[in-house]
């Protein structure tokens, strides 16, 4: 891996790897958590899941396994699946290129990577602790799907760091929903300095700045808002509704969508 690609081979694979393949154009990216014998447990859109409501819910529809015309004998047809599920590899994959999610990156490779949802200042515990939380979440859920709110990464990085934002109107975990909405943000955010500079290269300078300095604030690895919680934990709070899924917060501030979150 490096710093233009995370593309590996499978031959490199370890259980507890938190995995991604692009979907739909590279618009979006479908997360998993590697567990081995060529299985992938994943959170989907399949089953039990809650839209965004608009026209993102057709264009992103290709973020869970495709439908194959000859059925895979050895994964749970998607009609039954309900939201995490496992399947193989290669239907994980659905023709798509295999790359690994990067933890624990350095502050100027997490900024030179422009695109989020590709790696983390976050550290991931323990193969053996993500591999538990995976496989237990596959029989308990992790609560209902939502693309902006809680979605496949957001669900590999919990299995991978066992973090779970506990403050409303923040700015969301998943890397990829805060690139889709970061760049017309930062874009707005930048809009006032044309009152100080008409130079298009410096506005844009400018927005590419204030992009990158709200991704870097909200990855999971930065934010102060965030709780260790186990997995036994926090589907017992989902159970009982003191963990639940709340709609995202208007501000003006870098702000954007909230996933799993502890209410008071």
């Amino acid at each position: 891996m490096g710093l233009l690609s995370n593309r590996v081979q499978r031959e490199s694979l370890k259980p507890g790897d938190h995995i991604y393949s692009w979907r739909a154009v590279y618009i979006y990216a479908h997360h998993g958590i590697y567990v081995g014998d060529d299985k992938v447990i994943h959170f989907t859109r399949r089953g039990q899941e809650v839209g965004t409501g608009t026209v993102l819910d057709v264009l992103l529809i290709s973020s869970g396994p495709t439908r194959s015309h000859q059925p895979c004998s050895t994964c749970t047809p998607p009609e039954e699946g309900q939201g995490v599920m496992s399947s193989c590899l290669n239907c994980f994959l659905s023709g798509g290129v295999l790359y690994r999610f990067e933890y624990a990156v350095t502050p100027a490779l997490f900024i030179a990577k422009a695109r989020g949802g590709t790696c983390t200042l976050a550290v991931s515990d323990p193969d053996d602790v993500v591999v538990h939380r995976a496989k237990y979440l596959l029989e308990n859920g992790f609560g209902c799907y939502n693309v902006f709110k809680n979605n496949c990464e957001d669900f590999a990085i919990y299995c991978k760091t066992g973090l779970l934002v506990v403050e409303q109107g923040a700015i969301g975990q998943s890397g990829q929903a805060v690139s889709i909405i970061g760049g017309p943000l930062a874009a707005v955010l930048s809009t006032p300095l044309r009152l100080v500079t008409t130079n298009v290269y410096g506005m844009a300078a400018t927005a590419v700045a204030v992009y990158c300095a709200s991704r870097y604030a909200a990855d999971i690895g930065m934010r102060r808002d965030v709780v260790k919680m186990s997995a036994e934990d926090m589907t017992r709070r989902l159970a009982t509704g003191l963990l639940q899924v709340v709609e995202p917060q208007i501000s003006a501030t870098p702000a954007r969508e909230s996933p799993l979150l502890l209410t008071q």
